[in-house]
């Protein structure tokens, strides 16, 4: 009886673990937001927190981690004349990526074919190409790039950026996974969730 019993438990125990072994998952993979191209940029904006990265006209703006397209700017309606911060941005992209974090770049020449509100990406497809459109205009071509929490897109002052990209762009272009995940909600408590809109801002 002694002996049939630990035949038993041998028999259980490889059988308990094979069961309840977790699945392995995988992190969020980021990558820089501009593809094939020499790329330069700054620890500081200017008035806010973004990143203006400097490249080339044409070169791809790419998503930097797998989500949902969530806005798509395809005309350029910015004017001197108005200055109205819903159209700084010129043509524009904006995604939410599975991390929860809203990732927008603007004055974008083109927006690629099939870039639309709803559509899936995965890290690194082409969201479109860099230019110089809506106040960028008469500038040297440059991606602005902002992170922010996702709002209705009626509230372009928290879309164009409320968190400093630039650590994260730096780890993601040395190939490191760096979410900007808890910078964007710490920030989100601090300033609420609909900050006031900016007043008399010149420019961006």
């Amino acid at each position: 009886m002694k002996l049939l019993r630990v035949l038993t438990l041998s028999i259980i125990i490889p059988t308990q673990i094979l069961i309840f072994t977790p699945p392995a998952t995988a992190a969020p993979i980021y990558v820089f937001p501009i593809a094939n191209c020499v790329a330069t940029y700054g620890k500081f904006h200017h008035s806010y927190p973004a990143t203006d990265i400097n490249t080339k006209r044409g070169c791809a703006f790419v998503a930097p981690t797998a989500g949902v397209v969530d806005v798509v700017l395809s005309k350029d309606l910015w004017s001197g004349k108005t200055n109205l911060g819903k159209d700084r941005g010129g043509l524009a992209v904006g995604i939410i990526g599975d991390d929860g974090v809203r990732y927008y770049g603007s004055h974008l020449s083109k927006i690629e074919p099939g870039i639309a509100a709803g559509v899936r990406v995965a890290a690194g497809a082409k969201l479109g190409e860099v230019g110089s459109t809506g106040s960028a205009r008469g500038t040297k071509p440059h991606l602005h790039f902002g992170i922010s929490w996702p709002t209705d897109n009626s509230i372009w002052w928290v879309r164009r950026g409320v968190v400093a990209p630039w650590r994260f762009l730096e780890a993601w272009k040395s190939g490191k996974d760096l979410s900007p995940a808890k910078a964007v909600n710490a920030a989100k408590i601090r300033l609420g969730e609909i900050p006031p809109e900016p007043k008399n801002e010149v420019r961006k």
